[in-house]
């Protein structure tokens, strides 16, 4: 948090150039009001309503993530928030009203972490690390699930601009491990989100390269994409299919795990199983296709898959 400003003034924050005065009366008025919820978060007294508000209209306040981030005693108070809450989570005893409060707190975090001018300070102070607590949890419970998936929210705010920055700190994390477990256990929407993330670590050159230089992780994401790709022959969902054919194609993109994937393919991928499910979706039927067609160039016939990521 370096180089704070001297204090959240108004004066401190210069009035939009051309804006007329009603706009920029009820701007000010709007940065007033932000300012006074940030205040409110360093009083325990007035913070839940401070978190709940500021949640609420967080869209509304377009410059709300540096004043969050540079505001004193602002952070760590939504990371008391977030520690508050980890005797509960085993066992699983938390309620919905402290899952709501939390979700309050992540969801300002996830505003920090997709601005430009606080998301590298966001990553630089690993702040990443407190939520992964939270996606480690067992419990399908509402409570549990929420917050799993308001956490996801934070990592996928962060993955969503591409940065191989961002990409080559996560892979210093647990995220991976932790977004696999939530895609074989979560949500349908937790499953999503978790997808998504996966995905964008993969487009990354960095995240492919990670993904494929062993054969344990690489075969550890086909197991639990090749389940999620059962599970949706039964209840298809199309969001959920988009992403995991996308992951699919971009292994592609590397020869070994191009090589591996024309033996370990899902056949359900290889029929016309999902052809409805994809119809309304031209761009994931054009990636399903693609997909196909890269395995029937590249691919291979199977002589012990392992030996194919020895270098």
């Amino acid at each position: 948090m370096a180089n704070p400003p001297p204090s959240l003034s108004l004066k401190s924050v210069p009035p939009s150039s051309g804006a007329s005065p009603s706009s920029s009366s009820t701007s000010d008025r709007k940065l007033f009001s932000a300012e006074q919820l940030i205040l409110n978060l360093s009083n325990l007294e007035r913070r839940e309503n401070a978190l709940h508000e500021l949640s609420k209209k967080r869209e509304n306040f377009h410059e709300l993530a540096p004043l969050l981030w540079h505001s004193v005693g602002t952070i760590p108070a939504l990371l008391q928030e977030i520690i508050s809450v980890y005797p509960v989570l085993s066992p699983p005893t938390m309620t919905p009203a402290q899952s709501n409060r939390v979700c309050n707190a992540l969801a300002l975090l996830q505003c920090v972490a997709s601005h430009a001018d606080t998301r590298m300070l966001f990553l630089k102070a690993h702040l990443p690390l407190y939520l992964y607590a939270f996606l480690n949890t067992s419990s399908k419970s509402r409570p549990f699930e929420y917050l799993r998936l308001t956490s996801l929210g934070v990592i996928g705010a962060l993955v969503k601009v591409d940065d191989s920055e961002v990409i080559r700190f996560l892979l210093q994390t647990e995220i991976v491990p932790l977004c696999l477990r939530t895609m074989e256990n979560g949500s349908e929407l937790s499953k999503t989100v978790a997808t998504f993330i996966l995905q964008k670590v993969l487009l990354d050159e960095v995240g492919l390269e990670y993904m494929c230089t062993t054969a344990e992780r690489f075969f550890a994401l086909g197991r639990v994409l090749g389940n999620m790709v059962a599970s949706l022959a039964e209840g298809p969902s199309p969001r959920l299919l988009k992403h995991i054919v996308r992951c699919y194609l971009r292994l592609t993109d590397n020869p070994r795990a191009c090589d591996a994937l024309g033996s370990c393919l899902p056949d359900l991928l290889r029929d016309a199983t999902f052809s409805r499910c994809l119809y309304d979706d031209p761009p994931a039927a054009q990636w399903l296709e693609k997909l196909l067609q890269n395995i029937n160039i590249g691919g291979r016939a199977p002589q012990g898959l392992a030996h194919m990521f020895v270098n």
